[in-house]
């Protein structure tokens, strides 16, 4: 289980389930595990308190199933709740990513195109953590240059188990097309070409169907 930084001023469940959500993401914890609050309080350095709430939280987006003294379940993965994730996130980042190609100042284009340059590198030098945490900043950082930060906030809530495919697909797939779809849309944000953007966001956002094939081959036991 990969243990991240607790943030200074970050309580103990947000920080269990800010861990814990990046655990299942990143396939640490798989689909169809049984995890005890115990086992992860005791690796996470916390109480049983705070990792029950987190897990309980968990729940409500049905990402854990939890049984009452018997433990929880990490859910397998359910494409019906994979596409309903996906149809959140083109819905708002459909409208987002026009907000941003009228919004957007020169700073902002240079933090999205720095951030494109590190994908490619870590594409290059195969390092999937790394590009899926890139991939999460490029969102988030067009989220914030429309001034929508709660919108990202409500989609993360669902977007777990659009992640975890997303996750799959960047150690399954060695065509990966996510940087190149990131360049295109930061073109046609650079060149204010709206309906253009619009098309590519959402054709990147529906890509994980192409894929789905090959990640259910690599993954046969991690699906309902």
């Amino acid at each position: 289980m990969h243990i991240p930084e607790q943030v200074p001023g970050e309580s103990g469940r947000s920080y269990a389930l800010r861990a814990i959500k990046e655990n299942i993401i990143r396939l640490d914890l798989t689909p169809g595990t049984r995890v005890s609050e115990s086992a992860l309080a005791a690796e996470l350095g916390l109480s049983r308190t705070p990792v029950g709430e987190a897990l309980n939280e968990l729940s409500k987006s049905k990402i854990v199933e939890v049984y009452p003294q018997k433990g929880s379940i990490i859910a397998l993965i359910d494409y019906e709740l994979v596409e309903e994730a996906r149809f959140i996130r083109e819905v708002l980042e459909c409208a987002v990513v026009e907000l941003v190609c009228l919004q957007a100042e020169p700073e902002d284009l240079h933090s999205l195109s720095e951030n494109v340059k590190l994908q490619k590198y870590y594409l290059s030098n195969s390092d999937p953590d790394m590009l899926l945490q890139l991939d999460d900043r490029f969102h988030r950082t067009l989220f914030t240059i429309a001034r929508k930060p709660q919108a990202y906030a409500m989609m993360e809530n669902t977007a777990v188990h659009f992640d975890r495919v997303r996750s799959m697909s960047l150690s399954t797939l060695k065509d990966l097309k996510i940087v190149q779809d990131h360049e295109a849309i930061l073109t046609a944000i650079t060149r204010r070409e709206v309906d253009q953007a619009r098309k590519l966001m959402k054709c990147h956002l529906n890509r994980y169907k192409v894929d789905k094939a090959a990640i259910r081959a690599r993954y046969p036991d991690y699906f309902t």
